[in-house]
């Protein structure tokens, strides 16, 4: 079976079972999968942001990752929509003016 591509926003924890390189695991956010790029079977390029202890975005990277190694995390809920700031009271420009007619 084929692994599943991998797209922009994927959240992925890398270890060793993804590739070597990772002795230390780290947390990604994947921008984008480099399909122009030749590999091996069941491997993959990616570029994507190394992310901190604080979910930030630390650095950019290009990785070169086993498709089956690679542990999603699930996708976090949609932010809930901020409800809309309170409009500031306005004075009418006719207020007080009498009009006659």
């Amino acid at each position: 079976m084929k692994e599943p591509r991998l797209r922009g926003g994927d959240l992925l924890h890398l270890t060793r079972e993804a590739s070597p390189q990772f002795v230390r695991p780290i947390t990604v956010r994947v921008i984008r999968e480099l399909t122009d790029r030749h590999t091996y079977d069941g491997w993959a390029w990616i570029e994507a942001y190394e992310l901190g202890p604080d979910g930030l975005a630390r650095r950019r990277r290009e990785l070169y990752v086993r498709r089956a190694g690679v542990r999603r995390f699930p996708s976090p809920p949609p932010a809930a929509a901020r409800p809309p700031a309170p409009r500031a009271a306005t004075r009418s420009a006719a207020r007080g003016s009498a009009v006659s007619a």
